[in-house]
């Protein structure tokens, strides 16, 4: 049986998250994990390995196994791998990062992803709310890089930029926050992976 587990963190740390469907997990999020860890200063890096992603209409792999590829690959002692949306139910990041603060009242919080993401991240539920709760730690991705810096978020949040020489601010900044860096990027992607053929045959 697959079972669920709450991550574990001690008082006044903070913990980077990750989230996404992972489907599956590759070379680029450990990449961008040990990066993050690096330059914001987190003393955690949590991968939420979610249910299903809203924004996209096709389901993914089941989820027991998302997690067991993402844990093998994966292998970092500050860094876990969870499902804990699904154990507490929530569906949106909006909702998951209310019932991280509600549990881990003790923590802080700082939500990362790759600078594609930011592009879109207007479209997300409640993105101003995100935004507002927690600071956010941007990942520059191969191609992402000007289309991040002009999005909407990036044009709404700018005057609470904090400038990626200065990245280990993040981790203790109040939000709204956010920090672009440049990272060398490796070139992969879950998506080109999938039509590779490999992980779609096993996993449906």
């Amino acid at each position: 049986m697959f079972r669920h587990e709450i991550p574990y963190a001690s008082s006044g740390q903070v913990i980077g998250l990750l989230g996404g469907s992972f489907d599956p997990a590759h070379a680029g999020h450990v990449h961008i994990t040990l990066e993050a860890l690096k330059r914001f200063g987190l003393d955690q890096v949590w991968w939420l390995v979610s249910p299903g992603n809203p924004l996209k209409s096709r389901g993914p792999a089941p989820l027991a196994q998302r997690v067991e590829r993402a844990r093998s690959l994966m292998d970092h002692p500050r860094v876990q791998i969870t499902d804990i949306e699904a154990r507490i139910g929530t569906r949106y990041t909006a909702q998951t990062l209310r019932a991280l603060q509600q549990h881990y009242p003790a923590q802080r919080f700082v939500w990362l992803m790759g600078a594609d993401n930011l592009a879109q991240f207007h479209l997300w539920q409640d993105w101003q709310g995100i935004a507002e709760s927690v600071p956010l730690g941007i990942l520059a991705r191969p191609g992402q890089r000007i289309s991040a810096r002009m999005s909407r978020t990036a044009k709404f949040y700018a005057d609470y930029r904090i400038a990626g020489r200065n990245s280990q601010l993040l981790s203790h900044a109040r939000a709204p926050a956010w920090c672009f860096v440049n990272v060398p990027m490796i070139n992969v992607s879950s998506s080109a992976i999938r039509a590779s053929g490999g992980w779609s045959a096993q996993a449906r």
